[in-house]
């Protein structure tokens, strides 16, 4: 089993041309629209970098205008928790903006109420731009064998593009891609039943990182791929893969990462794929550790609870243990245990 993490990615604003761009009647229909000059013409200095993000993605943008010396805005909705806010805002970001019940309401007020009336504003997208595919397509280029599988989350689709276009470059077409979502934001999955793309409603699962309500035609396109298989897992599973995660590997993620490393436990791998063998080789992204603390994982725990009846028993396997009564810290103890001790004594590292 291989583990990678996600590259930090932000698209240029050389390319104004996106997969799906907003419909003409957006005043803000791109970065390049006619009240604003072009991004060949702009003067670098005077770029102000905008994006809707439910949070890793605004990250990356404020990372990487800081690193231009530029300023940036996020826009993120009211579901993305303050920890992130205050992360985007660390990372160097001139404002956050908080507003809208899912990322799409966030993403039209950016568009119709800031980078519309900023003649020097340029649109990063958060997932659907041929640099951010091109960016998480980097994984695939560092693998040094060909995987049997690769495991990935999906929410607009801008690591999913990658990873699809990682295989297209190395030649390896056929490999079998899983891609996860939990349900309440299974818009993908949704898209590929119906057989076109579908909107949701609204976003009603914990994982807020995948709170797509609609994602990209290129993520439809490769979704109906036969190498691909669309997973939908439920918010207590996602949560499992975090707190396993940090027993078994001592690694922190959040659900939108969890939901992958739920495939590694109790089969549910196997039951997908039952070609693989204890010699294959499976690739899970590990995508996201922004958006969670210790205080978190403990919350997000208490809330699902253990899935003690669901957990196949494996001595070998340090979280099985933890979940079958034996993560009294005299027998060493899981790392989640640990943790909660250390959260409820407010231990302090120096």
């Amino acid at each position: 089993m291989i583990f990678t993490t996600e590259p930090i990615t932000a698209a240029s604003s050389s390319n104004s041309k996106t997969s799906s761009p907003p419909p003409p009647s957006s005043p803000a229909a791109s970065a390049t629209s006619s009240a604003a000059p072009s991004s060949r013409t702009r003067p670098p200095h005077l770029t102000h970098f905008y994006s809707s993000s439910g949070g890793n993605a605004g990250l990356a943008c404020a990372t990487a205008a800081h690193a231009l010396g530029r300023p940036a805005t996020v826009v993120v909705p009211v579901t993305t928790k303050p920890l992130m806010v205050a992360k985007i805002r660390n990372a160097g970001a001139t404002d956050v903006v908080q507003t809208g019940a899912s990322w799409a309401e966030a993403d039209a007020y950016l568009r119709e109420e800031l980078l519309g009336k900023d003649r020097n504003g340029v649109y990063v997208p958060p997932f659907d731009h041929e640099d951010v595919w091109d960016g998480a397509a980097t994984i695939v280029e560092e693998l040094e064998e060909k995987p049997d599988a690769v495991v990935c989350s999906v929410g607009g689709g801008g690591l999913f593009c990658g990873v699809m276009r990682g295989l297209e470059r190395r030649g390896w077409g056929d490999v079998k891609v899983l891609a996860l979502e939990t349900r309440g934001a299974e818009s993908l999955h949704k898209s590929l039943v119906k057989g076109e793309l579908v909107r949701l409603e609204k976003i009603t699962s914990i994982c807020t990182s995948l709170g797509a309500t609609r994602v990209g035609e290129k993520t439809f396109e490769y979704g109906q791929r036969k190498s691909v298989r669309s997973v939908v897992l439920e918010d207590r599973e996602a949560v499992m893969g975090c707190w396993r995660l940090a027993d078994d590997e001592r690694l922190l993620v959040e659900p939108a990462c969890g939901v992958n490393v739920a495939l590694c436990y109790d089969g549910r791998l196997k039951k997908l794929l039952p070609e693989l063998t204890a010699e294959s080789k499976i690739v899970v992204v590990v995508c996201g550790g922004a958006a969670v603390t210790l205080e978190l994982l403990m919350e997000w725990r208490e809330r699902f609870g253990l899935m003690e009846g669901e957990t196949t028993k494996d001595k070998e396997v340090p979280s099985t243990v933890a979940t079958n009564g034996h993560n009294q810290m005299s027998d060493g103890g899981s790392a989640v245990k640990m943790l909660e001790l250390l959260v409820q004594r407010k231990y302090h590292f120096i």
